[in-house]
């Protein structure tokens, strides 16, 4: 016979369980209420008064509707400590992370997992050149640049219990602010922006000892007939060449139209990570523009610009009005930084966009094993060295010994499975001045140019606009005059044949003043005209985004600043259209093309160039535009290895140029014979193959209907 629980048991069992969910709720209640206390304790104040030590008379912060704060003060150094202390309360973490980076310090927060960027940096030595810069600059601009740094400190003392949650959960204190941090965040966008030409140079160095001088100039182009240098103006629009016409010129019918000289430069990304997979890259590319009063509908000019740098939370740029004296400017901050980058005052606005100029040379040295010497045309001189000490959390510390020739620094650890001494000439080297508080003052052309002639690096494109209707362009940065060559393969350091002589001039660099056509546009390609007497760059980006302003500008229209918003979000894409014409009528005059190749291509047929999320034409032109440069080049230059590990092993991957879809657009429209795979008869088969390979990879899914462009073009944050 069965015996029961008792019923009082049962009862206070059930008593005990609840209690104990009832504590665990409690627990975690807690536990979220002081998360959510510690997080909120660490926001700024926004409203009512807030008593400063170091500043000499009040300052006004008022933040609009999206929190973004206009600084009024009484003087220029309250203005500017209390940019640092503003900006200190909405982004101190991220600031102290970027000087970190720069500086190369991630490891004393993050430990060993950082190491390999801290080595990097310091081997390049971003605070080392810092330093030289600093002492470059004005009594004045130092002056702005310590109360910068005053402001920062007074925002960190204040904060010392109620830090960010960040520094709370890696607990540590950030250091005080210093001037020099400033200026190390300022290298570290030089850095972004004009240092990774290695790969490609290296990469290309590769390609052409295996290639031959022929093929590799067909890879390595660096001009099409679309491009539009800002400086050249197209009177007469008719004139513009035909699709088919090939080069500008129109002269030239053979199958090298566009292959330019041999050039190499701006890395942006390591040569095999955008083979890593299907992906498309995601491309770092700026755009800027400004167009006359005859152009808008207002009678006055219009400026627009997209400095369309990496995703990151929180942004890159941070927003900012600031006014006191003679300054009274609204626009982008970089935070750790004082002034106003790019704005507007009330006389001028001005945009950036990257010029991508080749500044950083490496050079071959020659060292002497037994006495550690290296070679130069006065005979053997020993390196100088620099000890770089990295603090690792729960590490010992590590040591880095750093070998700087008269060149620069030897960068060979940095790239995997170099062997040779490299050493590393880059003008930031040289010491860089900032020119930004009298960019923000300045009151017209003559001052905008006198202002941005003393910017070094970066190289940016800048467009102007002011009120008295005036449009304009200027060029800036240091860009070398080389004794030979243009910095795009490795050159030897052991004589002077391929030395620096100096800068180009600033009144030479590239320029325009109220152009007759009232437009003046760039995104970051060509902008050097075909006669110009100078080297800027050996690798301009691909003309597409640039063509496409243009041609949106060029159409007659008058525009209002809606249109200029609306043009920044354009998705209409040209080259992509071309591809997938041309697969389209490979697949039409193929032999034995599948039924999956025949559907895709009445996908593509009526498909309109743009790149809509919904798109899956879009979305089977770019994959079948990168398996077509698989094809090609996996012949001659071999398959991409399993491991991506092995980054020195040359491959199909190893190609990256920014001017690559000028290179498979010559492909497709010419069809030369010396692309053209053996296993191929003709380039119809080759472009289906293409295609074939496209909709049948791994990742391709079984309804290709579905496959839509927004979900393989997405983008990580």
């Amino acid at each position: 016979m069965a015996t029961g629980v008792p019923a009082s048991r049962r009862s206070k069992g059930l008593r005990i369980f609840l209690w104990i969910i009832f504590i665990v709720i409690l627990a975690i209640a807690g536990i979220v209420g002081y998360a959510y206390f510690v997080a909120r304790s660490a926001l700024p104040q926004l409203d009512g008064s807030v008593m400063v030590k170091g500043l000499s008379a009040p300052v006004k912060v008022t933040r609009d509707g999206h929190g973004v704060p206009a600084i009024e003060a009484a003087s220029l150094e309250d203005l500017f400590f209390a940019q640092g202390y503003v900006t200190a309360q909405d982004r101190l973490w991220q600031m102290d992370v970027m000087r970190r980076f720069g500086s190369g310090e991630l490891s004393e927060i993050l430990g060993e997992d950082t190491l390999k960027i801290d080595r990097e940096q310091r081997i390049l030595g971003l605070r080392a050149a810092a330093k030289k810069s600093l002492s470059l600059a004005s009594p004045r601009d130092r002056s702005y640049f310590d109360a910068y740094a005053r402001g920062v400190n007074a925002y960190i003392a204040e904060r010392q219990k109620n830090l960010p949650v960040e520094f709370r959960i890696l607990k540590y204190q950030p250091k005080p602010w210093q001037a020099e941090d400033s200026i190390v965040i300022a290298h570290q966008m030089v850095k972004d922006l004009n240092y990774y030409t290695l790969g490609d140079t290296l990469a290309r160095e590769k390609i052409l000892a295996k290639l031959g001088p022929e093929l590799t100039a067909d890879l390595y182009v660096n001009h099409s007939w679309h491009d539009r240098p800002p400086t050249v103006m197209r009177e007469d629009l008719s004139d513009q060449p035909s699709q088919d016409s090939g080069d500008k010129d129109n002269d030239d019918d053979d199958d090298d139209d566009d292959s330019g000289p041999d050039n190499a430069v701006t890395r942006r990304s390591g040569p095999g990570e955008i083979w890593a997979g299907h992906a498309p890259e995601a491309v770092n590319g700026s755009n800027d523009w400004v167009v006359s009063g005859a152009h808008t509908v207002t009678g006055k000019p219009l400026l627009s610009n997209d400095m369309h740098l990496g995703h990151q939370m929180p942004n890159l740029w941070y927003e900012a009005h600031l006014k006191a004296g003679n300054v009274d400017v609204a626009g982008v901050t970089l935070p750790g930084m004082p002034y106003v980058i790019v704005g507007h005052n009330q006389r001028i606005a001005w945009g950036f966009t990257n010029v991508g100029p080749t500044v950083a040379d490496a050079f071959i040295e020659n060292f002497n094993a037994k006495e550690g010497a290296y070679q130069t045309p006065r005979g053997w001189q020993q390196p100088e060295r620099r000890e770089e000490v990295i603090h690792v959390k729960g590490q010992p510390d590590v040591t880095v010994d750093v070998r700087i020739t008269r060149h620069g620094p030897i960068i060979s650890e940095l790239i995997p499975g170099e062997t040779r001494q490299l050493a590393l000439r880059w003008t930031l080297y040289d010491g860089l001045h900032m020119p930004f508080f009298d960019v923000d003052t300045a009151q017209n052309w003559e001052d905008f140019r006198k202002a941005f002639s003393q910017l070094d690096a970066p190289g940016q494109n800048v467009v102007y606009a002011d009120v008295d209707g005036n449009i304009g362009y200027q060029t800036t940065g240091h860009v070398p005059i080389r004794a030979a060559g243009d910095g795009s393969v490795p050159v030897s350091g052991a004589d002077d044949a391929h030395e620096w002589l100096g800068y180009i001039p600033f009144d030479k660099l590239p320029h325009a003043y109220n152009p007759p056509s009232g437009v003046i546009a760039t995104a970051n390609g060509r902008i050097a005209p075909d006669d110009y007497p100078y080297s800027i760059s050996a690798e301009w980006e691909a003309p597409w985004r640039t063509a496409r302003i243009y041609h949106v500008l060029e159409s007659g229209r008058k525009f209002a600043a809606a249109d200029m918003l609306a043009l920044e979000n354009d998705i209409q894409s040209e080259n992509d259209l071309f591809a997938a014409e041309r697969f389209v009528y490979a697949v039409d005059h193929a032999a034995k093309p599948s039924a999956r190749a025949k559907q895709v291509a009445d996908l593509m047929r009526n498909w309109d160039g743009r790149m809509v999320a919904s798109s899956t034409a879009a979305t089977i032109a770019v994959r079948s535009s990168q398996e077509l440069t698989r094809l090609l080049l996996e012949p001659r230059l071999g398959a991409a290895p399993e491991d991506s590990q092995q980054e020195s092993t040359l491959s199909w991957r190893s190609y990256h140029w920014e001017m690559r879809t000028v290179w498979l657009q010559n492909v497709m429209l010419h069809q030369p014979k010396q692309w053209l795979p053996e296993k191929y008869p003709n380039y119809d088969e080759l472009l289906t193959a293409a295609v074939e390979a496209a909709v049948n990879a791994s990742d391709a899914p079984k309804d290709l209907g579905s496959w839509h462009w927004g979900s393989v073009n997405a983008i990580d944050i």
